[in-house]
């Protein structure tokens, strides 16, 4: 595997959720295979559990990691052609992704969608760079439009603690005060798209994904009636992704507080497990007693992301 975007770039979903659980029941198994092998892993943006299970995924394979926050550790980069470079930015991204290779032997990048063009963040100027110059493997660790570690995570997680053979799995858009990326629903909603459960999208009218992603999810704006006898629920905001109205990509075009899941919502459905990507903005998300019940696997679900980071980094180390 050279790069990891995709529910497609992991192959088979039952054999890498086999894989998968193979390596929760040992951590270690394959912990000479990253021997004398360097990861290195570039933040443009913050992150708590892409950061931490990530390095715990590497150090389990036995690699050496080198961590880059490139806002804090590192020159101001410039990431387009034909710019007079006579502001801040001393370096162009066009020379630091190859030598940022040549010290090591996979890459990781973590980089948000901007929201200055729905353009470029869906091309994925950013990543598609160092996957063209850097001359290495690259996953992606949340970029403009996917989480792809995340979404595999969810899917451990779903495959954990499902009571029936096809679950009823409902991405729901929840009320947040900010603007945030389609990366988690995009991924999430293609995840489950391949996976074997029966899938519902539920948000309010202009927060459509974008078809490539959003597939042929069934889509119900009633949030209650989406809710119904569903055995998992999967919480998350997101902005608009401007698929009707591109001139709307990046708005906030609702903060409607009814859709914030809470013990009315999961009464409707099959005593639903709640999940949540993290961090959480409690009470417009979430209430409290869903988050803190039993049937939440916020926790788990966040713990199982060193176990998908492992199975990525496991999978390139082998294509070396």
């Amino acid at each position: 595997m050279k790069v990891f975007q995709h529910v497609s770039d992991i192959g088979d979903l039952k054999t890498a959720l086999a894989e998968a659980f193979e390596i929760k029941e040992n951590r270690f198994k394959y912990s000479e295979l990253g021997k004398n092998k360097t990861a290195l892993l570039i933040f443009f943006n913050n992150s708590l559990r892409t950061r931490l299970s990530t390095q715990k995924a590497a150090m389990n394979l036995g690699m050496n990691v080198i961590v880059l926050d490139v806002n804090q550790g590192a020159w101001k980069l410039e990431t387009e052609r034909g710019v007079i470079m006579d502001g801040d930015k001393s370096e162009h991204l066009l020379e630091a992704i190859p030598v940022m290779g040549s010290y090591c032997d996979i890459i990781g990048v973590r980089s948000f969608a901007t929201f200055e063009s729905r353009k470029d963040d869906y091309e994925e100027k950013i990543l598609n760079q160092f996957i063209k110059y850097s001359g290495r493997p690259v996953f992606f660790m949340e970029s403009a439009t996917v989480h792809p570690l995340q979404s595999f995570a969810d899917l451990i997680t779903i495959e954990e603690y499902k009571r029936t053979s096809r679950p009823k799995v409902v991405l729901t858009w929840a009320p947040h005060p900010k603007a945030l990326p389609q990366a988690v629903p995009n991924s999430f909603a293609q995840w489950m798209n391949a996976a074997d459960v029966d899938f519902v999208i539920t948000h309010p009218e202009g927060y459509e994904l974008d078809p490539a992603f959003a597939g042929n999810a069934c889509v119900e704006y009633d949030q209650m009636k989406a809710f119904e006898g569903a055995d998992f629920i999967y919480a998350k905001n997101w902005s608009c992704p401007g698929v009707t109205r591109p001139e709307d990509y990046g708005k906030v075009l609702s903060k409607d507080m009814s859709w914030t899941v809470d013990a009315r919502h999961m009464a409707v459905t099959n005593n639903a497990f709640f999940m949540h990507c993290l961090p959480v903005r409690r009470n417009m998300i979430v209430s409290d007693d869903v988050i803190e019940a039993p049937t939440s696997l916020v926790i788990p679900e966040a713990a199982n992301r060193e176990i998908s980071a492992t199975v990525v980094l496991k999978r390139m180390l082998q294509a070396l």
